[in-house]
C-alpha cells in the first residue's frame, strides 16, 4: 500500500479515483461526487478517501487491542461509575435512608422513578450533543455532573431536596448509555460489538458486587455528624467526581483523532469497519435520519423491548435489597447477599454475548434469557415468604439476574442496525427513553404497603416480561423481511440480490471487489453516513 504521505489525506490520486468509476463520468462530475460525499459523509472520508486500504488479520488485531486498552477501557469504567451511583440507592434504603429523611407513603418509590424522569425528559437533547459535541469533552462533563448530584445527596435531610439531586443525577446520566453505544458502534467491527457492548454494560454486576460490599463496610463505619448512608453516598460521590479529568486525559473523539493510532493504522481502522455499512461518525444533525427514523415499525419495537426489559431491571435496582430483606435477612446479610446477585449479573452479561456472537444470532439468545426469568418471577410470587422457603426464595431472586444479559444484547442489536451518525444517536436516545419509562414504571407497581412479599407488583413484572419474548418474535420477523426488501433493491441496482455480510465474520475479511453494472464496488457506501435504509447493501442481523 502506498504511503498517507504521498497525497493529502482529506483525497486519493485523480488517477485512482478515475479507475474506480465508469469510463463515461467526466471528470468534473468525479470531482463534484467526492466533494459532496466529503461534506456530508463520514470524517473518516477525510482520511481514508476513496481508497481501499491494506489491512491483515494480524494488523485488525493489533488495531483491536490498542482500541480495548484505551476506548474500552474508559468505557468500562465510567459505565461501572453510573452503575455504582445509581444502585447505592437501594442500599442507602437498608441503612436507614427513609427514616432519617421522614419518608412517607410512595415517596421513595418516586425517588427511585426520580432518575430515570430526568433522563426521559432530557434524550431530545442528548442525542444532538452526540452528533454535535465531542466525546472527549461530552463523556467527562456528564461523568462530573452526576458525580456531585450524587455527593450532594449526602447532605440532603428531606424528600424534596432528595427529589432534586436525583433529578440532576439522571439528567447527567442520560446521556450515558446512548453515547457507550454509539463510540462502541464508531470503534468495532458489528461481530465484535456484542461482547465489548458486554464489558461496559456487565458493569451492572461489578457495580452491584462493589455496592455492596462499599455498603457493608461503610455502614460500619462509626461517626457522630454522618449517617451510615450519608457517607455511602458522599465516598460514592467523590469517586465519580475524581474519576472526569482521568477520561477527559485518556478518551479519543473519533478514530481520525486516536492520539494511540498512527497515521497508518487510522486509515485501517477505518478500513477494517468499512463492511459494517453504519459509518464511523459525523458532526453534521440531519433531520432526515429523524423522519426516516419515525417511520421505521422496528424503533417502536427497539423502544417497547427497551421499556419492557427495564420495568423488571428496575425493580432490582430499587427494589432488591428490599425484597432479600423481606426474605429474612437483616442489613447486613442482605447487603452480603447481593454480591452473588452482582456475579451471576456479570456472568450472564458475558455469557449471552458471548453466545450471541459465535451463533450470529442476537434474538433467539435474548429470548432465552427471559425464561429464567418469567420463572424467578412465578417462584417468588407462589412461594410464602418464611424461613423455610428461604432457599428457594434466594434462587429464585438470583434467577432474575438473567435479564440483565437483555440489555448489552438488545443494544448490541439496535447499533448493527442502523446506519447514519445522526440516526443512531436518536434511536439509542430512544432506546434510553424506553429505558427510562421503564424505570419510572417499574418502582411504581411496587407499593410500600405490599412489602414484604410485594405480590401485586411481582404478577404485573411477570406479564411484563411474557410480553417481551413476543415483542422480540415481532422484530425478528421485521427485519428478514428488511432484508428481502434490499435484495430486490440491490438486483434493481445491478447488484446481487445475495451479499455476503463480511462484518459479522470472526475474523477480518475485506468486502468483496464485486462492481455493479453502473462501476461501483461494494463498499463505497459505507462512509457516506448513509442510513441503512438508503444503503441498499446494508444487511440486517438477526
Amino acid at each position: 500500500m502506498a504511503s498517507l504521505d504521498e497525497k493529502p489525506m482529506h483525497m486519493a490520486h485523480d488517477e485512482d479515483i478515475e479507475s474506480a468509476r465508469p469510463a463515461r463520468l467526466s471528470q468534473d462530475a468525479i470531482f463534484q461526487n467526492r466533494n459532496a460525499s466529503l461534506k456530508h459523509g463520514d470524517r473518516a472520508l477525510a482520511l481514508v478517501g476513496d481508497e481501499r486500504v491494506e489491512l491483515t488479520e494480524e494488523d485488525n488485531k493489533r488495531i483491536r487491542r490498542k482500541t480495548d486498552k484505551v476506548i474500552l477501557s474508559v468505557l468500562a469504567w465510567v459505565y461501572f461509575l453510573q452503575i455504582l451511583d445509581k444502585s447505592v440507592l437501594g442500599y442507602g434504603a437498608l441503612f436507614g435512608l427513609q427514616t432519617d429523611t421522614h419518608l412517607t407513603g410512595d415517596q421513595y418509590s418516586l425517588l427511585g422513578s426520580m432518575a430515570p424522569i430526568a433522563q426521559l425528559a432530557w434524550q431530545p437533547f442528548s442525542s444532538f450533543l452526540i452528533v454535535k459535541v465531542p466525546h472527549r469533552i461530552l463523556m467527562p462533563t456528564l461523568c462530573l455532573g452526576w458525580g456531585i448530584a450524587q455527593a450532594s445527596m449526602a447532605a440532603c435531610h428531606n424528600a424534596s431536596s432528595l427529589m432534586a439531586t436525583r433529578f440532576f443525577l439522571g439528567l447527567f446520566e442520560a446521556g450515558c448509555l446512548p453515547l457507550f453505544s454509539v463510540i462502541t458502534s464508531q470503534w468495532y467491527r458489528r461481530a465484535e460489538q456484542p461482547l465489548r457492548v458486554a464489558v461496559w454494560y456487565g458493569t451492572n454486576g461489578m457495580g452491584t458486587i462493589v455496592a455492596a460490599a462499599l455498603s457493608y463496610g461503610l455502614g460500619h463505619i462509626p461517626s457522630s455528624s454522618l449517617q451510615e448512608w450519608q457517607i455511602i453516598f458522599l465516598f460514592v460521590g467523590l469517586v465519580t467526581i475524581v474519576s472526569a479529568p482521568v477520561v477527559w486525559w485518556f478518551l479519543d473523539n473519533d478514530i481520525p483523532s486516536a492520539r494511540f493510532l498512527t497515521e497508518q493504522e487510522k486509515a485501517q481502522a477505518i478500513e477494517r469497519l468499512r463492511a459494517n455499512q453504519t459509518g464511523t461518525g459525523s458532526r453534521e444533525f440531519k433531520w432526515a435520519h429523524i423522519a426516516e427514523l419515525a417511520l421505521e415499525p422496528k424503533t417502536y419495537l427497539w423502544i417497547g423491548m427497551s421499556l419492557l426489559l427495564n420495568v423488571g431491571a428496575s425493580v432490582t435496582n430499587t427494589f432488591g435489597p428490599l425484597i432479600l430483606q423481606g426474605v429474612g435477612f437483616d442489613k447486613y446479610k442482605t447487603s452480603l447477599l447481593n454480591m452473588p446477585f452482582g456475579a451471576m449479573q456479570l456472568l450472564v452479561i458475558l455469557a449471552s454475548s458471548y453466545a450471541a456472537q459465535k451463533a450470529k444470532v442476537k434474538s433467539a439468545v435474548l429470548a432465552a434469557l427471559m425464561l429464567p426469568v418469567i420463572a424467578g418471577l412465578a417462584v417468588l410470587y407462589v412461594l410464602p415468604r418464611g424461613s423455610s422457603h428461604m432457599a428457594g426464595l434466594l434462587v429464585a431472586y438470583y434467577l432474575l439476574a438473567f435479564l440483565f444479559g437483555g440489555n448489552p444484547l438488545i443494544v448490541s442489536w439496535i447499533v448493527g442496525n442502523t446506519g447514519g451518525s445522526t440516526k443512531k444517536s436518536v434511536i439509542m436516545s430512544l432506546y434510553n427513553a424506553g429505558s427510562s419509562a421503564g424505570n419510572i414504571i417499574g418502582p411504581l407497581l411496587f407499593n410500600k404497603k405490599d412489602a414484604p412479599a410485594y405480590h401485586p407488583g411481582l404478577k404485573k413484572v411477570l406479564a411484563v416480561f411474557v410480553t417481551l419474548v413476543a415483542v422480540v418474535g415481532m422484530q425478528l420477523a421485521n427485519l428478514m423481511f428488511l432484508n428481502k426488501t434490499h435484495a430486490r433493491a440491490r438486483v434493481r441496482n445491478g447488484k446481487a440480490a445475495v451479499i455476503k455480510d463480511h462484518s459479522m465474520e470472526d475474523k477480518y475479511v475485506a468486502m468483496d471487489e464485486q462492481v455493479d453494472e453502473n462501476g461501483h464496488k461494494l463498499g463505497e457506501k459505507a462512509f457516506l453516513d448513509l442510513t441503512d435504509r438508503k444503503n441498499d447493501e446494508f444487511m440486517y442481523i438477526y
